[in-house]
């Protein structure tokens, strides 16, 4: 399962843990997604998301009531 934001293109970074003795491990810093339902071409769509995009207004949540079949007819 990809760890990548369908919005904004985010993706997981690579980095270390550094100890109090400063030894280094291996890390991953991964984006915090969201599996929302969002409005792409006035229809909901299931999609990961991350929270920044979530704030930030780059996509519009669809309302509960509206389903697939719905916004079709």
């Amino acid at each position: 399962m990809s760890k990548v934001c369908e919005v904004c293109g985010k993706n997981p970074l690579v980095g270390n843990h550094v100890s109090h003795a400063h030894n280094l491990n291996k890390r991953r810093f991964v984006p915090n997604l969201q599996n929302i339902r969002a409005l792409q071409n006035g229809r909901p769509k299931k999609m990961k998301v991350c929270t920044s995009c979530i704030r930030s207004g780059k996509i519009l949540k669809a309302p509960r009531g509206m389903s697939k079949r719905r916004a079709e007819a």
